[in-house]
């Protein structure tokens, strides 16, 4: 197990470099070819998948998105959501987009099970049409710290700021929609949600569709309002063109994923030590260093928890501390309980002590979790210590080199060289002058393992 955990983390980083550099050379290719297959006659409906969590990457996606939709003159943009929340830069930078953009936007709360919550209220109150599917649920956009208003740690004059400017902003943009702002409003000041029905029922949305198809034509003939002119939408029948993520950009928003930032993070931190216990090595260096760099830029995206981070730190301190220490494995069970709680405790808002994630849904999953912690229980408890045993173990046949001890030159000593003492080598050096090899010699001086020597006459000593 030991030797795979070490074999892992520089092929996973190679794939990522690999695949980041093919990415680059062929996702913008790949990018500007999205719509080529749409008819000549007819105008597409664009195709947006945001999924996750709202981040620059996101953010970037969207507005590239809406971007070609407009240069095509598509017909609307259908953007598919199912968020837990993000970032208020992001999020603002997504839904400015969407009030600008010519294209009608229909933002549409999939598949069953999803959901749109935090930034993505305000992705979903910022649309033209805003639809869910059943099964699906919308709210809770209370500004907490990482979240749409990166609120939470603030003292409380400056989150009740923050919690304005964020339900003015949700005012806003239901108002210029046509949704219920009053509700809009309370998602944000009280954590509100409503499930699809519900939200149809109070007229948060629009429509209620099983999939886009159906959608697509339910919408088919609506009305929206643009600077204060009214248009209609034409869906039916419109040739459905899907914009995806370039490979770059799968690559970095697979990495705000909280499992994977967790795992980069923990990755990391043991590559970085084990270039501290075997220096010179490099592998280890190099693949700590560009875990770590990938888990900070993840950590910008995500609702994080600093105290869970120093605590992680704290953790793999005493874990080096009862390398050295003889604490009989006391540190290495406290350095164990401190990696757990402060996993637990990495994302905001923090479910601990229950396993129950924050009010975004991001936590580190509590099996993964556990899984680590053992296995960093494990290694630290038997593999580690059983080398460091070994390599401070007295060297074998130690006792038999004595001052007086006499044994043959394996080479010449001139003056260094290989002599052999009651069976076993020893380096060497020759005081009295140069010896053959096959020579008698006898021990002068010991200064460690390290033996000084003279040659014997064949008469004796």
């Amino acid at each position: 197990m030991i030797s795979r955990a070490r074999a892992l983390p520089p092929l996973v980083l190679a794939s990522i470099v690999a695949l980041l550099v093919l990415g680059f050379a062929l996702g913008g290719a790949s990018a500007a070819n999205h719509l080529t297959s749409a008819s000549p006659s007819q105008n597409p409906v664009v195709v947006l998948d945001v999924e996750g969590a709202i981040d620059p990457i996101n953010a970037q996606y969207v507005t590239r998105g809406l971007h070609e939709a407009a240069s095509e003159q598509a017909a609307a943009v259908l953007i598919e959501l199912n968020t837990p929340g993000g970032l208020d830069s992001s999020m603002r930078e997504i839904t400015g987009a969407m009030l600008t953009s010519p294209v009608p936007i229909i933002v549409y709360v999939t598949p069953a099970g999803a959901r749109a919550g935090s930034a993505g209220v305000f992705i979903l109150m910022a649309a033209d049409v805003a639809a869910m599917a059943p099964g699906t649920n919308v709210g809770a956009a209370h500004p907490v710290g990482g979240g749409p208003s990166e609120g939470s740690n603030l003292p409380d004059d400056e989150r009740t700021k923050v919690t304005n400017d964020a339900a003015a902003y949700m005012r806003m943009l239901a108002t210029t929609r046509r949704h219920n702002a009053a509700w809009a409003e309370d998602a944000v000041r009280q954590s509100v949600a409503l499930t699809a029905d519900e939200a149809l029922q109070q007229k948060v949305i629009d429509r209620i569709s099983p999939d886009p198809a159906t959608l697509l034509g339910d919408v088919d003939g609506m009305s929206f309002v643009r600077d204060g002119r009214t248009a209609i939408l034409h869906t039916r029948g419109d040739p459905v063109q899907p914009i995806d993520l370039t490979i770059p950009e799968q690559l970095l928003h697979l990495i705000d994923d909280p499992n994977i930032s967790y795992l980069l993070l923990t990755i990391g931190a043991w590559a970085l030590l084990a270039e501290v216990f075997h220096p010179g090595s490099l592998v280890p260096g190099v693949v700590g260093v560009l875990c770590l760099a990938l888990a900070l830029t993840a950590f910008e995206s995500l609702p994080m928890n600093w105290t869970g981070v120093g605590l992680i730190a704290l953790a793999i301190a005493l874990f080096v501390i009862d390398l050295k220490a003889p604490s009989h494995g006391v540190l290495t069970g406290a350095g164990l309980i401190t990696f757990v709680v402060g996993s637990l405790m990495l994302f905001s808002p923090v479910g601990f002590p229950g396993l129950q994630a924050g009010e975004f849904g991001l936590a580190v999953n509590p099996f993964l979790i556990g899984a680590l912690g053992v296995g960093l229980a494990i290694f630290f408890s038997f593999a580690v210590r059983a080398t460091l045993r070994a390599r401070h173990r007295p060297a074998m046949a130690i006792g038999a080199a004595d001052v007086g001890a006499t044994g043959l030159a394996v080479t010449d000593l001139a003056p260094g060289g290989s002599v052999r003492i009651h069976g076993a080598d020893w380096k060497a050096e020759a005081v009295d002058g140069p010896i053959k090899r096959g020579e008698t010699i006898q021990i002068t001086a010991r200064q460690g393992l390290r033996l000084r020597v003279r040659r014997v006459d064949q008469k004796g000593v």
